[in-house]
């Protein structure tokens, strides 16, 4: 069984600053994807955000976040940090560069901050919900205080998902 006190270096930063921010713990369930992850909390899937890491043609990294529901449009990511061209990096590399693995990796704490974009949508919450650095765990914030620990920009960077 899983201690409520779990903590990880996203929340620990969270902590220290003193920020106001929620967990919610999912980490007794089986959910896999961001829109399972969505139902579960019974939250609106445009409310709740998964993290994305890219790579530029000029060999910087790049962090995206985007709705559940949605895709990340590599166009618009691209010339929303002035890149020809990203991609999407591969799921091995993500472990050595930011220190989280693929389902946990948030954009607070990671071993190195990159530029970092969010969608246009999150701008009508009050607070999102993205990970907390570890599968079954995330972190709810307002823009505001997300604000106070990473610096960002937002822009329209996703597009609808295809129906599946």
């Amino acid at each position: 069984m899983k201690s409520k006190e779990e903590k990880t270096n996203a929340i620990r930063l969270l902590e220290q600053k003193k920020l106001a921010f929620k967990v919610h713990d999912y980490s007794q369930s089986d959910v896999i994807s961001g829109l399972d992850v969505a139902t579960y909390l019974n939250e609106n899937p445009d409310r709740v955000f998964k993290t994305l890491v890219t790579v530029g043609r000029s060999n910087e990294h790049y962090v995206f976040l985007v709705p559940v529901n949605r895709e990340l449009d590599l166009k618009k990511a691209a010339q929303a940090v002035g890149e020809k061209n990203i991609s999407m990096i591969k799921s091995k590399e993500l472990l050595p560069l930011t220190g989280y693995i693929h389902g946990g990796c948030s954009p607070i704490g990671m071993k190195k901050f990159f530029t970092t974009i969010i969608d246009t949508g999150a701008k009508d919450f009050d607070t999102i919900i993205f990970s907390a650095g570890k599968i079954g765990f995330q972190i709810e914030m307002s823009l505001a205080d997300l604000e106070k620990v990473i610096k960002f920009k937002l822009c329209e960077i996703s597009i609808t998902l295809p129906p599946a």
